[in-house]
């Protein structure tokens, strides 16, 4: 795959003859050059060094071989008439290809189309018996773990994108973008009831269209846009049939219900108007509807409509406004509407389901939301360079409640906070802010929970997102630029979460609180002006802790006896990541680079037991080893210039993954079906290309 001499100058030649000719070896650029706009196209090989689950899962380079590197940039313009002519390509012999073309008249019209290639590739080797993947016909039999086939399940999106505008009259213009993806392929699925759980595959096969039509208006103080939005999503595969090859037993479902195809439309109106030189007011407007009548797969109960007859209807109101009412004085103000109304209609899908004693009515539940949200902004300069910045905000939002319910409800959350922030040049050189936040949510009462027949079912626990929460937030920042080579930034926020959980026999349950830290502190620094130096680093730990019971009794409570332990968990992730980065002007004919980067993320989960009485001790447990994940990435590139069009650029990645993520690796399907990844994946990536300038 690696071009020859000649392949190169009949390259060379073609794009010359296309985009204009070649600037001579030896010519001093000129005037005339300096306003022509540059192309560039490259050819070239790399070289992957082992098969990989995830250096290549996004680009393409997930197999040992050679790959075609391919790249081209061409620029044409007309400068009689203004016209640009445009044509790049990226990645041309990668599955990740990028291409588009387009052409404009600067001020009057202009078209473009534009392809995407996106590949992903699962980080799981599937080892398997079931029979038919890739369609919808799939027979699972049963297997000893480790004897079936392996599979790499993968997906690929191919995008195409058509757009144009055209000025129509002063102050007026139109815009048209149009886009279609196809997307196929497998990905990882199942089905089961609890103690039977097999393996399936997703069969791929969908088309997702987007319109987006604009009219911009734009006439001194008055700005207007407006237009249509709407999508439509089709699959192509309805249904999942899947049958049972002996020994297996009959599967638990014969038919799995695939995606359905659905559809939405939205229209928007947005300005803004410009009261004084100081005084903005904007607004947004936007109706739309969503909607999903694809017909049942499968036979329904008797009486069933054919279809869902899904539709929701949006509605959205926004204003704002922003002054300067004196001169250290700026405002901000924002409010805004949003309504979620949902007009499926309601059936009993289930008739087996209303039993006395169930948590489900056996119909499907529409889910309605109601928003309102406030938002106040100021800031004040001070005096010795102080800046001070103050705001707050409110959010309300009803929900509809279904008339039986399984898990903690309340129909309205209130949400508000205050912020305060303060700002300061602390020197020539440096500029400090610090900022505290503080939030509240509450609420209207948690409804009693409910079965069919009637009786109190459970209402011990509150959802994360509608539990009761005090939010405290401090961030501060630091930029520093001690001499004109070197600048610094440092950032630190500091948040923590604390939930007043539903309380039952003197224990809260449901979520406690949660914590997250961030710091980073990046720096550049400047040897000479051929010699640059970059260097970062950061530090992030999040931390969740939640309380649960096994109720019992009747109506159910939790007792925290032997039969009913509180018992909960703790969840940390931390992630500390740092990189370095090297840009050196060697010679006037060589460039070189060089790039370090390491991610080292731990996940870990702990399980407590406070029932003295209960089925666990008291104390701590630490009832689940932590996931450690690294990812190591260094990257030397380099560019040696042959001439002062053409050169040859070169680079090596070495991409390391290791992980002992417990997961899947001691996971069995009923099936015998395993899901595994390589622990330790060690990648590099060897690329030379040829470039020319035209």
């Amino acid at each position: 795959m690696k071009p020859s001499g000649k392949a190169s100058t009949v390259l060379a030649a073609a794009l010359a003859a296309a985009f204009g000719p070649a600037l001579a070896a030896d010519e001093e650029p000129g005037v005339a050059q300096l306003k022509t706009p540059e192309s560039e196209a490259s050819v070239g090989v790399g070289i992957v060094s082992d098969d990989n689950q995830r250096f290549g899962q996004y680009n393409g380079l997930n197999e040992k071989g050679g790959y075609l590197l391919l790249d081209a940039d061409l620029v044409r313009r007309n400068d009689d008439t203004g016209t640009w002519l445009r044509f790049s390509g990226r990645n041309l012999g990668l599955d990740s290809r990028e291409l588009r073309f387009e052409q404009e008249r600067q001020g009057n019209w202009g078209y473009f189309i534009d392809f995407s290639q996106i590949p992903r590739f699962d980080p799981y080797t599937v080892n398997t018996g079931l029979q038919g993947i890739g369609t919808t016909n799939q027979a699972q039999t049963l297997i000893t773990p480790g004897a079936g086939s392996d599979y790499h399940l993968s997906t690929e999106r191919k995008r195409w994108t058509l757009g144009a505008n055209k000025t129509l009259l002063p102050g007026l213009s139109a815009d048209v973008k149009y886009r279609t993806e196809e997307k196929t392929g497998d990905r990882l699925w199942g089905q089961g009831t609890f103690g039977n759980w097999r393996f399936l595959a997703d069969p791929i096969d969908q088309t997702t269209n987007q319109l987006d039509a604009t009219l911009a208006y734009s006439s001194g103080k008055l700005q207007l846009t407006g237009g249509y939005y709407g999508t439509t999503f089709e699959n192509r595969n309805n249904v999942l049939n899947v049958t049972n090859v002996a020994p297996l037993g009959a599967p638990p479902f014969t038919q799995m219900a695939l995606p359905p195809d659905n559809q939405s439309h939205q229209l928007h109106l947005a300005g803004g108007y410009n009261f004084t030189p100081t005084a903005r007011g904007t607004f947004k407007l936007a109706i739309g509807r969503i909607t999903q009548d694809e017909g049942f797969a499968t036979a329904a109960v008797a009486g069933a409509p054919g279809n869902l007859g899904g539709r929701i209807d949006t509605t959205l109101a926004q204003a704002g406004f922003t002054a300067k009412p004196l001169p250290k004085l700026s405002v901000r103000a924002d409010l805004r509407y949003e309504d979620r109304d949902d007009k499926t209609p309601t059936f009993i899908y289930y008739p087996s389901q209303r039993t006395a004693t169930s948590t489900n009515n056996g119909e499907n539940e529409p889910r309605d939301i109601r928003t309102l949200a406030g938002k106040v902004d100021a800031s004040y300069d001070l005096p010795n360079a102080f800046k001070l910045n103050g705001g707050a905000e409110y959010v309300e939002k009803k929900r509809n409640s279904p008339p039986v319910r399984s898990v903690g409800f309340r129909e309205t959350t209130e949400e508000t906070s205050l912020s305060v922030g303060l700002r300061r040049a602390l020197g020539e050189t440096m500029t400090g802010a610090v900022s505290y936040l503080h939030g509240r949510r509450t609420g209207s009462e948690f409804l009693t929970n409910v079965n069919f027949g009637g009786t109190v079912y459970s209402n011990a626990i509150a959802p994360l997102h509608l539990a009761d929460r005090d939010r405290d937030t401090l961030r501060a920042t630091l930029n520093w630029t001690p001499a004109e080579r070197v600048a610094l930034n440092f950032r630190a926020d500091l948040s923590q979460d604390q939930y007043t959980g539903r309380t039952t026999t003197g224990f809260e349950l449901g979520p406690r609180k949660g914590e997250a830290q961030l710091f980073s502190l990046d720096g550049a620094y400047s040897f000479s002006e051929r010699v640059q130096a970059t260097a970062w680093v950061s530090h992030a730990r999040n931390r969740y802790e939640n309380a649960t019971c096994p109720e019992s009794g009747a109506p159910l409570t939790c007792t925290n006896s032997a039969a009913s332990p509180v018992w909960g968990d703790k969840l940390t992730n931390t992630d500390t990541s740092f990189g370095l980065g090297l840009r050196a002007q060697v010679t006037t004919q060589l460039k070189v680079g060089a790039d370090f980067t390491q991610s080292d993320v731990r996940d870990e989960m702990n399980t407590f037991a406070i029932s003295p009485a209960g089925a666990l001790p008291g104390g701590t447990l630490a009832v689940l080893p932590d996931i450690n994940t690294k990812v190591t990435t260094f990257k030397l590139h380099g560019d040696y210039a042959l001439r002062k069009n053409m050169g040859i650029r070169a680079e090596w990645i070495h991409d390391q993954y290791r992980t002992d993520d417990w997961t899947w690796a001691n996971w069995v399907y009923n099936d015998g079906t395993t899901v595994t990844q390589n622990p330790n994946q060690k990648v590099d990536f060897f690329g030379v290309a040829f470039y020319i300038r035209l």
